[in-house]
């Protein structure tokens, strides 16, 4: 198998996060921080060869492979800088034998014909333009009874207490701007549909929800902190293109804390990950 001279992904016009040092950092954090929650309902145990589509730096990779240490995994995203990072954070880890990473396009994968019998996708539909295509072609390249699990986005399941106003109103441009590039911060919400018209079969969806009150409030501040790691991690761009100003997003960091500081502050964040199997 060899990598794809393409540099395409099916992603719109532009990456909402970014690609600098500090981005890249902050999604081997998030991959660490969401990881218990992601992949407490992820087998992939019976797996032997699995595609990640939309590695980005590798961050799902490397915990995919110190889950299931019986695979041997192929990452491809689009990104020379991702790809990059994603071979020098595992170049020296014990599992490096078990992982290659290519630099390539998602609707074209450089891959023949039932090359894998399973397939991971974390983060990535939600940036495209073109799902089903995507999701087709790694049906193309699945065997038969080969499995996938995606988790995605669905950004109108979250709510914050108390009523943080800045916040409502940065989170609709963060969403709305992607929505722009040609991605779809709804897209968990849809990921059954995606599934069926790309072929697949055996369809399974449930939301994963973050929830967090009174009732831990050591969890709750840690989520939020994280949760204000994902809304600035979009400043840049929000700011660049004008949908923004720098008052709202120092309006969102003072919410943020305040959120953080209350006694009987409440955030809720809900995505969905879908299981199917290719025919």
């Amino acid at each position: 198998m060899s990598p794809s001279k393409e540099t395409k992904s099916g992603i719109g016009s532009g990456y909402l996060h970014g690609f600098s040092k500090e981005e890249q950092e902050r999604l081997y954090r998030q991959a660490q921080f969401l990881g218990p929650a992601i992949f407490k309902n992820v087998h992939f145990e019976n797996a032997k060869d699995l595609i990640e589509v939309g590695c980005g730096v590798g961050a799902q990779t490397e915990i995919l492979l110190e889950k299931f240490p019986n695979i041997r995994i192929s990452g491809i995203d689009a990104s020379p800088a991702q790809i990059a990072q994603a071979r020098r954070h595992l170049e020296k880890s014990p599992h490096a034998h078990r992982v290659e990473f290519f630099e390539g396009d998602a609707s074209h994968l450089p891959f023949k014909d039932d090359s894998f019998d399973a397939s991971f996708v974390c983060w990535f539909l939600e940036h495209v333009e073109t799902p089903v295509e995507i999701l087709e072609e790694i049906r193309r390249v699945l065997r038969p009874r080969g499995t996938i699990f995606c988790n995605e986005t669905h950004n109108a399941a979250f709510y914050a207490h108390p009523y943080s106003p800045a916040t409502l109103k940065y989170w609709f441009e963060f969403n709305d701007h992607q929505w722009t590039l040609k991605g779809d911060p709804f897209i968990g919400g849809k990921l059954a549909n995606i599934l069926l018209k790309a072929g697949f079969q055996n369809i399974q969806t449930q939301f994963i929800t973050e929830h967090y009150d009174n009732r831990t409030p050591k969890a709750r501040g840690e989520f939020i902190e994280f949760w204000t790691s994902v809304l600035l991690s979009a400043a840049p761009a929000l700011l660049t293109a004008g949908r923004v100003t720098p008052d709202l997003v120092q309006e969102v960091k003072n919410e943020m804390a305040c959120l953080k500081k209350d006694a009987d502050s409440v955030i809720i964040y809900s995505w969905v990950q879908a299981s199917a199997q290719s025919l």
